[in-house]
């Protein structure tokens, strides 16, 4: 059967990035380094924040539960190692800058995951109820691996007062140089569909669609084989960024919008990552919480780009020296990939359940005059309107934030801003549109704190 690979379907606005995945789409996914010590985040996805369930000198076996909240939108946090907490300290966080970490000292090798677990040949998803997947998701402490970090139970549990129709599993991963999700299609397709299927007879979805941009031919024709006779349909999807936006994908494959600060379920639509579906599958089926994560070192700035499966809490430094260190030319680190990612100086930072990926750039890369910071005035071009996904005026918005008319910054949606960095990718006058519009959510949060 041949398979469609080329995608028409989009969405308006967007940019076309250099996408710069050739250092690591060939590389297959390996066992990272054999850790020490690891810091697992006590916040690691949107909701609130877990309690520390050990205290200091306790001994942890590898996939114990350590911390955890009896808030409805939360998800636990397990050990990924066999080890002894070191201490309960503040450690770097990408987004809150300092957040509560348990430390655990490794004192015996544990071995990666990937090495027991294996997808049975008679897996069914009619052998669980939906009742037993949510629990166990919730259990696993499952959250979206692709973007904030919405806790999938939340997501996939039936809710009567908004129903389920419409499952989409983004496959997009249209951020320039990371891979992580792409391996994870061509290398663990069959647990990928497992995931899926567990998912929909959760949600109750009764259409499922596979979201993939068509720059991964291999990765649509490895979906399309392993969905052949089933209801679930592989979408590829035209390449731009920021198609892998759930509100973007929703549009481009359903011809339908998400209402201006609402969410996918208020038109029934649930939206999973690649990578949160085969965790579902390693959940349920091999009784697995969510202790690792596949991670894509890249950029000109490292040595040895690849794709590994880490314990979460792994340090940034303990990767990147793992994959040979730091080139000479390297300038910065991002958290992520170089539109949405965060950029980091303390290399301590843990790796955590939504870090997809370490970007390593050079000056080259960044562009000498934004790595130097000059900028001039705005040129009332238009670029960033035109490239805007959110249909939103960037420029107003940060000229707001700037001139701190907070209020006005309200008026013309901030908070609608999806941060994709575009307006930020196109200026012509390299003003980091994208940094004031995050500095005014910021401050408005703190105005209403």
């Amino acid at each position: 059967m041949k398979i469609e690979t080329k995608g028409r379907l989009s969405f308006r606005g967007g940019s076309h990035p250099a996408e710069n995945k050739n250092l690591t789409e060939d590389s297959k996914i390996y066992p990272g380094p054999t850790v020490k010590e690891v810091a697992v985040m006590l916040s690691q996805h949107i909701g609130a924040a877990c309690q520390p369930l050990v205290r200091k000198g306790n001994m942890v076996q590898a996939g114990q539960k350590i911390g955890d909240s009896d808030a409805f939108v939360s998800a636990p946090v397990h050990s990924p190692i066999n080890g002894k907490v070191k201490e309960i300290a503040l450690r770097s966080h990408a987004v809150l800058g300092r957040s509560e970490a348990i430390v655990i000292e490794a004192y015996q090798y544990t071995p990666t995951r990937r090495s027991y677990f294996k997808l049975r040949d008679d897996f069914d998803e009619n052998n669980y109820s939906a009742e037993e997947i949510c629990d166990a998701v919730r259990q696993a402490g499952i959250v979206g691996m692709g973007g904030a970090g919405f806790p999938t139970r939340v997501k996939i549990e039936p809710n009567p007062r908004l129903p389920k129709e419409t499952l989409i599993i983004n496959g997009c991963e249209c951020e320039p140089y990371i891979t992580c999700d792409y391996r994870i299609m061509v290398e663990w397709t069959s647990q990928i569909i497992a995931g899926i299927k567990l998912a929909r007879k959760a949600s109750g979805c009764s259409r499922v669609f596979i979201g993939i941009e068509d720059n991964k031919p291999r990765a649509i024709e490895a979906m399309g084989a392993a969905v052949s006779g089933d209801d679930i349909k592989v979408v590829p999807v035209k390449t731009k960024y920021p198609q892998g936006g759930e509100r973007q994908l929703i549009n481009a494959i359903l011809k339908r919008h998400v209402p201006t600060g609402g969410i996918p379920p208020m038109i029934g639509v649930v939206v999973l990552n690649i990578a949160t579906a085969a965790a579902i599958a390693e959940t349920v089926v091999g009784d697995l919480p969510l202790t690792h994560r596949v991670v894509t070192v890249t950029g000109e700035g490292v040595r040895n780009p690849g794709n590994f499966y880490v314990p979460i809490g792994t340090s940034v430094a303990e990767l990147i020296e793992f994959c040979g260190g730091l080139r000479n030319e390297a300038v910065r680190v991002i958290l992520g990939g170089p539109m949405m990612g965060t950029a980091i100086a303390d290399l301590t930072t843990p790796i955590t359940k939504t870090t997809g990926a370490i970007t390593v750039l050079t000056e080259k890369q960044i562009g000498k005059a934004k790595f130097a910071g000059r900028q001039t005035a705005c040129l009332r071009c238009g670029r960033c309107l035109e490239v805007c996904p959110e249909n939103l005026n960037p420029t107003k918005i940060a000229h707001a934030v700037k001139n701190n008319l907070l209020d006005v910054a309200e008026s013309y949606y901030i908070s609608a801003c999806m941060e994709c960095g575009c307006c930020s990718y196109v200026c012509p006058a390299n003003i980091e549109v994208t940094g004031y519009i995050k500095t005014g959510k910021t401050l408005l949060a703190q105005l209403k704190a």
